[in-house]
C-alpha cells in the first residue's frame, strides 16, 4: 500500500508542474442532481445503464458458473497442495492463466454467443429479452454437454429439490436454467476432486518413501515433508507437470 502511495505521489509531482505550464482550465463535473425521466427514450437508458453496471458486477460469478473457471482453478489449487507448496505460483498468477485457459476452452461458446446474440443485439435487430434467450443458448449447451451421463445424479438433485413435474421434462432443454448451472457446478466440482486425487496419489507415494526412510535411518526429528519437497518438484518438471494438467484439462472438453 504505500508503495502504490508513493508510486501515485510520484506521478503526481512529475505530471503537476507540465499541467501548470500548460495553463488549461481543469474542470471538475458537479452532479447537479437526480430528476425524473422526461420520455420513454431516457427511462430505456438508464434501465441499460443500471443493467449494464448489473451485469459487470456480476461478471465473476457468470464466469464461475457457466465456464470451465471452476474445474479449472481448483484442479490447479490440488496440484499447489499437492506439492505442498504454500503460494508457489502466487494466486493472482493461478487465477491469471485459469482465466486464460477458461476463455480458450470457451472460445467456441463465446463465438456462438457473438454471432447469435451479441452482434443482433448491438445492431438494433433483437431486444433486451430476445437477447438474453438467444446468449443463453450456446452456454446452456456447454453445460448440458459437460454433465452428461456423469452429471445425471446432479440434475435429479436439482430436479427433486425444486418439486418440478418430471412429466413435463421430456427433453434436456426443458429443464431451466437455474436447475441446469447448479448441477453443471456441482459436476464440475466432482470432476475437479476426482482429477486432484489421481494428482495427490504420485506426490504421496514419494511422502511415504522419504518418511520411511527417515524412520529407518533414525532421523526422526527431521520433517519428512522438508526432505520430500525437491523430489516432488524435480519429479513435476520430469514429466513437464503443467503441460500435462494443461493438455488434459483441455481435452476433458473436447478440445484439440
Amino acid at each position: 500500500m504505500k508503495l502504490r502511495r508513493g508510486v501515485f505521489g510520484l506521478l503526481f509531482l512529475l505530471f503537476l508542474p507540465v499541467a501548470l505550464s500548460a495553463q488549461v482550465p481543469f474542470e471538475i463535473p458537479v452532479i447537479s442532481g437526480v430528476r425524473a425521466a422526461r420520455n420513454g427514450q431516457e427511462a430505456s437508458l438508464s434501465l441499460m445503464l443500471i443493467l449494464l453496471f448489473t451485469v459487470l458486477s456480476l461478471a465473476p460469478a457468470l464466469i464461475m458458473m457457466m465456464t470451465s473457471f471452476t474445474k479449472v482453478i481448483i484442479v490447479f489449487d490440488f496440484v499447489r497442495r499437492a506439492l505442498a507448496l504454500q503460494n508457489m505460483p502466487p494466486n493472482q498468477v493461478l487465477f491469471g492463466l485459469a482465466v486464460f485457459i477458461t476463455v480458450f476452452i470457451m472460445a467456441p461458446t463465446l463465438t456462438d454467443f457473438n454471432r447469435q446474440a451479441l452482434d443482433p443485439y448491438i445492431n438494433g435487430k433483437s431486444s433486451t429479452g430476445e437477447f438474453i434467450n438467444k446468449g443463453m443458448v450456446p452456454f446452456r449447451n456447454f453445460m448440458i454437454k459437460q454433465i452428461g451421463k456423469d452429471g445425471a445424479s446432479e440434475m435429479n438433485l436439482f430436479i427433486t429439490l425444486s418439486a418440478k413435474d418430471r412429466a413435463q421434462i421430456k427433453t434436456i432443454d426443458d429443464i431451466d436454467s437455474y436447475i441446469l448451472i447448479p448441477a453443471f457446478m456441482l459436476s464440475e466440482i466432482k470432476k475437479a476432486f476426482i482429477i486432484g486425487i489421481i494428482i495427490f496419489i504420485p506426490f504421496i507415494v514419494i511422502d511415504l518413501v522419504v518418511a520411511s526412510t527417515l524412520m529407518s535411518m533414525g532421523m526422526v526429528m527431521l520433517p519428512p515433508a522438508m526432505i520430500s519437497l525437491p523430489f516432488k518438484i524435480i519429479l513435476f518438471i520430469l514429466v513437464d507437470g503443467w503441460h500435462l494438467i494443461t493438455y488434459n484439462l483441455v481435452r476433458s472438453y473436447g478440445g484439440a
